[in-house]
C-alpha cells in the first residue's frame, strides 16, 4: 500500500532506525518554552530534512507569538525543513491559535505544510488538520467523512495511532485504561479469550471477566489494524498520514514500508 506522504514521529536517538524507509522524519527535537522561545532538545544533533516537531508542553501562554513565529521559520530554513507538526494537545489557547494563523500564513507563502490537531483546524485555511484513527464507537470512515465536510477533503490527515485500551462494562465516560504493549499481550496469554474485529472501529476487540471489578472489554490495534485504517483513508483520498515511529516500527513491513536503498531522506 502506499500513500502519497507518511509522516513519522521520531525521536533523535531512534533516527537511524528509519533509515531506508520511504517516510518523512518528523524530528521531535524542538519544544515551544517560555518567552516564548524555540528550544532543541538538550544533547540532541542538529537534524536536516524533513519536518519540524514543535512541543508547547512547557509553553506558560505568555508572550508575544510573532517572534517566536519567526524563529521557528528560521530554524525550518536552516535545517531543510519543509513543514511543521504542531503538538497541541492541551486544548485551545488564543496565544498557540495565533501561532497557527501565522505559520499557516507563512508556510503557504513558502510552500510548506502545517500539520494541527483538530481543535485548531479553524484558526488557518492553510493548514492540515489531523484526526484520530482512535475511537471506541461510531464508525472510522463516519469520522473521517465528516471531518473531510468540515475542513475540507484536502485539508484532512490520518494521524495513526496504535491504542490498546481496557473498559469497564458498562463504561458510561467512554474511555478506557491504557495498556502496553507488554500488559496487552498479558491479558491475552493469561484470559485466553476470543478474539474479533470491528469492521466499524478497524480493531480488535475482546471481552473478559474478572471476580474483582466484573465485566471488561479490550479494544487494541496490531499491524493488520493499523493497515486496514490505511486503506479506509486511502478509500476517502486521504493522501497524507502522521504516525508515531514507536507505534509502527514492528509494522513497517504490513504497511508497505520496505527499505530501498535509493530512500536517503534521514541525516
Amino acid at each position: 500500500m502506499s500513500m502519497e506522504s507518511i509522516l513519522v514521529t521520531v525521536s533523535p536517538d531512534r533516527l537511524r532506525e528509519m533509515q531506508d524507509l520511504p517516510v518523512t522524519p518528523v524530528h521531535m527535537a524542538y519544544r515551544m518554552g517560555k518567552g516564548p522561545h524555540l528550544f532543541r532538545v538538550s544533547g540532541s544533533a542538529a537534524p536536516r530534512g524533513g519536518f519540524m516537531f514543535l512541543d508547547c508542553r512547557s509553553f506558560d501562554g505568555l508572550g508575544p507569538t510573532p517572534p517566536f513565529c519567526q524563529e521557528v521559520l528560521r530554524e525550518c530554513m536552516a535545517r531543510g525543513f519543509t513543514g511543521v507538526v504542531c503538538d497541541f494537545e492541551s486544548g485551545r489557547i488564543p496565544p498557540l491559535e495565533q501561532v497557527v494563523q501565522e505559520l499557516g500564513n507563512q508556510c503557504f507563502r513558502r510552500s510548506w505544510t502545517l500539520l494541527v490537531p483538530e481543535q485548531y483546524g479553524h484558526c488557518s485555511p492553510h493548514a492540515q488538520v489531523c484526526i484520530s484513527s482512535a475511537l471506541s464507537g461510531g464508525t472510522l470512515v463516519q469520522r473521517l467523512r465528516e471531518a473531510q465536510e468540515r475542513f475540507g477533503r484536502d485539508r484532512v490527515v490520518l494521524a495513526l495511532q496504535r491504542v490498546a485500551e481496557d473498559f469497564f462494562l458498562p463504561s458510561p465516560t467512554g474511555s478506557g485504561t491504557p495498556l502496553t504493549q507488554e500488559e496487552l499481550r498479558e491479558r491475552i496469554q493469561q484470559r485466553q479469550p476470543s478474539i474479533f474485529f470491528s469492521h466499524e472501529l478497524c480493531a480488535r476487540y475482546f471481552t473478559y471477566m474478572s471476580r474483582e471489578s466484573g465485566a471488561h472489554f479490550v479494544l487494541y490495534d496490531d499491524a493488520s489494524t493499523l493497515a486496514k485504517k490505511l486503506q479506509v483513508a486511502r478509500s476517502l483520498d486521504i493522501r497524507t498520514v502522521l504516525a508515531a515511529w514507536p507505534e509502527i516500527a514492528d509494522a513497517a513491513e504490513e504497511l508497505g514500508l520496505r527499505r530501498t536503498a535509493s530512500n536517503r531522506v534521514l541525516r
